[in-house]
């Protein structure tokens, strides 16, 4: 490998689940029209085009095809990619063939990670449903992409020691994380700890994260660029494929580092449906522009088999160790209280949050109660990778 610049953008790829619980198809919406349903929108708009991306030439004649899933890193929904799976199996097997594509294009190393089993907000779920959470999304994993997962997105980024604690216990090697959710580095078991709570953290190198009571575990954390990732995601960066590359070209590099990363990471929607026709933009940027370029497209799996961590990294505890987001200034406030995340004059105030969380959690402590007294009677006990009951 003769480039010592490593790029990798990061796709995460959600839809919340709106099949009808009693007949498990999605009903009609009219706000997504002229298409049945927002799952069938945001499908022909993003998730399709995105595994064959059209590029032409100038008189609009389509001169190649290209899966830009080959070349993201990328996560799907459980929910989301069963839907494709059922749905539209043809876009679901250019899906997993750009993942067996890519473990053959980045050393046996695999573009997609797993997520989480639904769009639970890790710090504040209890330890058993975080478990769940994480063997589920796995067993999912295993079930469409027929590997073990090395990495795991956590929705909106949302973590605490806790999570990290479990992620560990679950044989994960890597999450990724906002820069704004990094405390403190240093190198590896010594010297000082250096402070990089205002979001200064160099991201360009991964972060292994130690369990203070077992200090010889841990997890491997890569920071994206936050500032890199809002271009692509709010400005008009993504519109233009030279415009993208002139912009990572002037992504600050610090070169006393050898296989310097520079990574984003973008709701995967991006991509066609929240900015139209933008896969097109990354399919010819991909293919044409970086072969050519100073930039080697890298897997977070592959940048780790041979840049191991050499710093170690202390997240953010948050407010009473709830932890942190991607999405929330004030820790995880957003998903349980009137922090003002999310208020507008048409919604000025969100006080409804607060008692909603606390009911839905006394509901889960009292089925708690029923699921374990009763739930032997219904259930059967699988082996390891199964459920145990």
């Amino acid at each position: 490998m003769n480039k010592k610049i490593y790029l990798c953008i990061h796709a995460h790829f959600y839809q919340p689940p709106r099949e009808n619980a009693w007949t498990d198809e999605i009903e009609p919406q009219e706000s997504a029209a002229p298409f049945h349903d927002w799952n069938e929108r945001i499908f022909q708009e993003c998730y399709k085009p995105n595994s064959e991306s059209v590029i032409v030439d100038a008189h609009d004649n389509v001169i190649n095809r290209v899966n830009n899933y080959e070349y993201y890193n990328f996560n799907f929904g459980p929910n989301l990619l069963s839907w494709i799976r059922k749905k539209h199996p043809k876009t679901f097997e250019r899906i997993i063939e750009a993942d067996r594509k890519s473990i053959s294009a980045h050393q046996g190393y695999g573009n997609a990670i797993a997520m989480c089993y639904s769009h639970l907000i890790m710090p504040l779920a209890n330890k058993n449903d975080k478990i769940t959470q994480v063997k589920w999304g796995a067993a999912d994993f295993r079930y469409h992409f027929g590997r073990e997962p090395e990495g795991i997105w956590l929705p909106e980024t949302a973590c605490n020691e806790e999570t990290i604690e479990i992620l560990i216990e679950e044989g994960i090697k890597y999450i990724i994380l906002d820069p704004s959710q990094a405390d403190k580095v240093r190198k590896i078991h010594k010297g000082k700890w250096k402070d990089v709570s205002p979001g200064n953290i160099d991201t360009g190198v991964p972060y292994k994260c130690f369990i203070d009571k077992h200090y010889k575990k841990f997890i491997n954390i890569f920071f994206y660029d936050g500032a890199l990732s809002r271009n692509i995601a709010f400005d008009d960066h993504i519109y233009d494929s030279v415009k993208l590359l002139h912009r990572l070209e002037h992504v600050p590099v610090n070169h006393s580092t050898d296989n310097y990363l520079i990574s984003a990471a973008v709701d995967g929607e991006t991509f066609g449906h929240h900015k139209k026709y933008t896969d097109r933009t990354l399919s010819y940027f991909f293919s044409e522009l970086i072969p050519s370029s100073k930039f080697r497209i890298v897997n977070y799996s592959e940048y780790l088999s041979f840049h191991s961590p050499e710093y170690e990294v202390k997240i953010k505890d948050g407010i009473n160790g709830e932890g942190t987001s991607w999405s929330c200034l004030h820790g995880v406030g957003r998903w349980k209280e009137d922090c003002g995340c999310g208020r507008s004059d048409e919604n000025p105030t969100q006080e409804w949050r607060k008692p909603l969380r606390e009911s839905l959690d006394w509901l889960r402590d009292e089925l708690i109660l029923i699921y374990e007294n009763n739930g032997g009677n219904y259930l059967r006990t699988f082996g390891r990778r199964g459920m145990n009951t």
